[in-house]
């Protein structure tokens, strides 16, 4: 199936959830903020939603610095 990641179309796997999404993209999961369709996804609930097709992710990361 296909969603758009940031902009970019990207090909996922049926069935996977954006916990895989984010852990295949190398992410941290800890670090992330989602808007999956232009809502805001609580962390707690990545392992729990299922991507669909067509899907518009924006994945924003949080960076420390000084």
């Amino acid at each position: 199936m296909d969603i758009t990641v940031n902009g970019k179309l990207t090909a996922c796997s049926e069935g996977a959830t954006l916990l895989d999404l984010i852990l295949q993209l190398g992410l941290s999961p800890e670090k992330i903020v989602v808007e999956r369709n232009r809502d805001i996804v609580p962390a707690g609930t990545f392992a729990e939603t299922a991507l669909q097709d067509g899907d518009s992710l924006e994945l924003l990361q949080f960076v420390g610095g000084g």
